[in-house]
């Protein structure tokens, strides 16, 4: 590993700390556990969903119920697994009876992803559902609309494509949704192969402040966040 390459890592473990203890939001008082991400801290695709669900809450880890296993299948049939990516949603904890986030919520998080984002430096995110894509795209249109087509944006200090995608979830409730899916996560291959509109120099991420953050008490579980493998 690279010298930058854990210098990234590093901070992003950092993130994972301070989203680990947030009490910025009233989802503070009823969440079990945050749900931060897990996967490859340097993977070129990220998948952003919505928010964890009471499985996610309780296990600390996202996307591990029916839609996180229908999502590892549509991998598997493009020949990468969920170890090659990460996974992430736009709140880091399960909303009450898994309602709908609010806006305060989104926007309270919004600093956490960004971040994900600048430090795994992915090639392409692809949002899942109608609330990442609307926070990622900056855009009100619907995931009808756009599910498919990729766009370019720019996510905190890192420009990246934004492939907005049906949700897992709505797959398997509608067969067509699930075709649907399974056809535009083929566009992904060609997509990962193509050179970014603004393809920046990636610089150091700067050192956690002091040496704990190497002290194995302050370390994540590796599961949490799957940097480790």
């Amino acid at each position: 590993m690279s010298g930058e390459a854990a210098a990234r890592r590093e901070e992003l473990v950092a993130v994972y700390e301070e989203a680990s203890g947030c009490l910025r939001c009233p989802l503070a008082e009823t969440r079990t556990r945050v749900v931060f991400g897990n996967g490859n801290a340097d993977a070129d695709l990220m998948f952003v969903g919505e928010a964890p669900g009471a499985e996610e809450d309780r296990r600390g880890l996202p996307f591990v119920g029916r839609a996180g296993r229908l999502l590892d299948e549509m991998l598997a049939g493009i020949g990468l697994s969920r170890e090659e990516v990460f996974v992430a949603n736009v709140l880091k904890c399960r909303p009450p009876g898994n309602r709908d986030p609010q806006p305060n919520e989104i926007e309270t998080c919004r600093p956490y992803l960004h971040r994900q984002v600048e430090l795994i430096q992915p090639r392409v995110v692809c949002t899942l559902g109608n609330f990442a894509t609307k926070l990622l795209t900056g855009s009100p249109t619907g995931i009808t609309r756009v599910r498919g087509t990729p766009q370019v944006h720019r996510l905190g200090q890192r420009t990246v494509f934004v492939l907005p995608l049906f949700h897992p979830a709505a797959a398997l409730r509608t067969p067509a949704v699930a075709e649907t899916l399974r056809g535009d996560f083929e566009s992904l291959p060609p997509l990962l192969a193509q050179a970014l509109p603004e393809q920046e120099e990636r610089e150091p991420a700067p050192e956690p402040p002091g040496a704990a953050a190497d002290s194995p008490a302050r370390r994540p579980e590796a599961d949490q966040l799957g940097f480790f493998g």
